[in-house]
């Protein structure tokens, strides 16, 4: 029973560990940028830790991160611990959907949408997509 005890309270720990690498999120913007400023906002209120890097050479990041030029948004994000991306206005439910399955690579909100964190209101009709670009979320 002691050993159990231990494996439990090891496996406990460690998704602890996991869990809060997850939840910490480096974000590259321009230094011009308002609505980044937004978005990172409503990931921080979505209890997210978030490390932001102002750069004029957004361009260069999306190609070393490896974002789809399609699917291009004004800001990118890199989940701590996952190595996935953000690219753009994602709400944090889609990224919660997106931490809960390692296989996606990353998740856009191509653009600029008006109804999405950061620009506007949330309607429930942003869609965002994976890398693939396939839909991913409506939120």
């Amino acid at each position: 029973m002691n050993k159990w005890l231990i494996s439990a309270a090891t496996v406990l720990a460690m998704s602890s560990v996991v869990y809060a690498g997850n939840k910490e999120i480096t974000v590259f913007q321009d230094p011009n940028c308002g609505c980044c400023d937004g978005w990172n906002q409503h990931m921080h209120d979505a209890g997210f830790k978030i490390k932001s890097i102002k750069t004029a050479n957004m361009t260069a990041v999306k190609e070393k991160l490896g974002v789809p030029l399609e699917l291009a948004s004004c800001h990118t994000a890199v989940v701590e611990g996952t190595g996935q991306i953000i690219e753009g206005h994602v709400p944090s439910a889609a990224v919660h959907k997106m931490l809960a399955n390692a296989s996606v690579k990353g998740v856009s909100a191509p653009g600029m949408p008006a109804n999405s964190p950061g620009m506007g209101p949330m309607d429930g009709s942003l869609i965002t997509v994976d890398f693939d670009g396939q839909p991913f979320s409506k939120n």
